[in-house]
């Protein structure tokens, strides 16, 4: 398999480096899971199983609502997704980095946290993370230039869940990249995690989202971040009914040294949906609390097999545009689609992680299309 790359660049191959210690978000093994601390467990084959479409990644094979479920994005050899591994956060010396394995050109696989004047730290309560701008060949010890990696890591307040997000600017298509995302063995205080889910009533959930955008058809990333809104239907959480829906709202988007470009992508759709100020249908914008332009929203597609017993959830999701025709009429079309994937967590199911892959046209460049990968945190309110 072959990606194609936006420069070609010469440079020297390197070894890992090898530090320890650290949260760890990476892919499962093929260990049983211990019954007593939750840990372990899982190979990366796709679960098989009856749930429907779509379909769990790679990851944990004998879930339980009592023990770690560790998911991973399956390798995909057409767009490079998934090619990311042994995903680590380390901050046992107050390093607060990353290392990233199976990922060719990100310079010594550590990557530091995001220049706040530069770049981008933090989106929402997630920090952002960069690799390696340059690289060291070990033998003749000349600097080499590396490719464009951004990773994004996000743990729940208590401990109990967490994500974290991989993906290159330096492709004309998607190129390689990751995400993996996790209900731990136990939480911040050290007690084992598990998952009891309410029998009745309906439950809300917010949290922060924040993603990474990469195209085919250019080189470049951007990144969004905004509101994540989940609603879960517990009286009808079993055995062929199982209520859930995600809403991402409030959308912001930021190019890659963190300057808002939502007005420019924003006037792109308008005019990709035929609007101006003489004619054609024209964009109906929202706004978020404090009056600024977003994205359109994020929606769900209702299935009755969204979500299992475990606290396991996958479902389609797709972003719809919405247009004023001249006659005061409304239209609408689908700017993106795609799938999210989550697991719920606590005691009272007060806490779930998820990630969602979508898709759509770029309204900004003739023949490109987006890929937004984003994860998200929510509490029950």
């Amino acid at each position: 398999m072959t990606r194609i790359l936006f420069l070609i660049l010469c440079m020297g191959f390197v070894t890992a480096c090898d530090s320890g210690g650290g949260d760890v978000l990476q892919a499962p093994t093929d260990e049983p899971t211990d019954p007593d601390t939750g840990s372990g467990g899982g190979d990366e084959t796709p679960i098989d199983s009856d749930r429907g479409t779509p379909e769990l990644p790679p990851g944990t094979t004998t879930p339980t609502p009592n023990t770690q479920i560790v998911r991973r994005e399956a390798q995909d050899e057409e767009t490079g997704g998934g090619y990311a591994t042994n995903i680590e956060y380390r901050n046992d010396q107050g390093q607060d980095e990353f290392f990233v394995d199976n990922i060719a050109f990100d310079g010594n696989n550590v990557y530091t946290r995001g220049d706040p004047v530069t770049g981008v730290a933090q989106l929402g309560s997630f920090g952002v993370y960069e690799g390696a701008e340059t690289t060291e060949d070990p033998v003749t010890g000349n600097t080499l230039s590396t490719f464009t990696y951004r990773a994004i890591y996000g743990r729940s307040d208590s401990g109990q869940t967490e994500f974290a997000i991989v993906r290159s600017g330096s492709y004309i298509d998607y190129g390689f990249g990751g995400f993996v995302y996790q209900r731990n063995g136990l939480d911040n205080d050290g007690n084992q995690v598990r998952l009891i889910l309410p029998t009745e009533g309906d439950g809300r959930y917010l949290g922060d989202y924040a993603g990474i955008r990469i195209f085919d058809g250019r080189d470049g990333l951007e990144f969004v971040d905004g509101e994540a809104e989940m609603y879960v239907d517990f009286k009808d959480f079993n055995e062929g009914q199982r209520g859930v829906a995600l809403f991402v709202n409030d959308r912001r988007l930021y190019n890659a040294a963190g300057v808002d470009i939502t007005r420019e992508y924003l006037d792109a759709l308008n005019v990709d949906g035929g609007g101006g100020e003489d004619s054609g249908p024209t964009l109906i914008e929202d706004t978020d609390a404090q009056g600024n332009p977003v994205l359109p929203t994020i929606r769900p597609v209702i299935s009755p097999d969204d979500a299992d017993p475990n606290g396991e959830i996958a479902g389609e999701i797709f972003e719809v545009t919405e247009f004023e025709e001249e006659d005061s009429s409304i239209s609408s079309n689908n700017s993106g689609e795609g799938t999210y994937y989550a697991i719920m967590s606590g005691d009272t199911a007060s806490e779930i992680v998820g990630v969602l892959v979508m898709t759509g046209d770029d309204p900004r460049f003739d023949g490109t299309t987006f890929q937004e990968t984003g994860g998200f945190i929510v509490y029950r309110q």
